[in-house]
């Protein structure tokens, strides 16, 4: 494993080479993809990107936790968790490479 993350501006590179848009578009191109994910998962509606995967926003209801150390009881609020679900065509080729 090489252990790159992959950044906004690697993105936008990347952008930048294949399609051949300037470095300015490329950037408003990478944020307002970026920007429309993020605003759909805030409203509470799934992604799914075909190919790739899908972002899907759960509702955890509350629980009572354990302190491991002291072994006192927590309440657990009830919250909103997001989700990435890898399509069958990404895994094939994380597993393959």
């Amino acid at each position: 494993m090489s252990g790159k993350t992959v950044t906004r501006a690697d993105l936008i590179e990347a952008v930048y080479q294949e399609v051949g848009l300037s470095r300015n578009e490329s950037s408003d191109l990478v944020e307002t993809v970026l920007d429309e994910i993020a605003s759909t998962l805030t409203n509470g509606d799934n992604v799914k990107i075909s190919s790739f995967g899908s972002f899907i926003v759960r509702d955890k209801g509350g629980r009572v936790g354990r302190n491991p150390k002291t072994g006192e009881e927590v309440p657990i609020e009830p919250r909103r968790v997001l989700v990435f679900r890898p399509s069958q065509v990404l895994k094939d080729r994380v597993s393959n490479s």
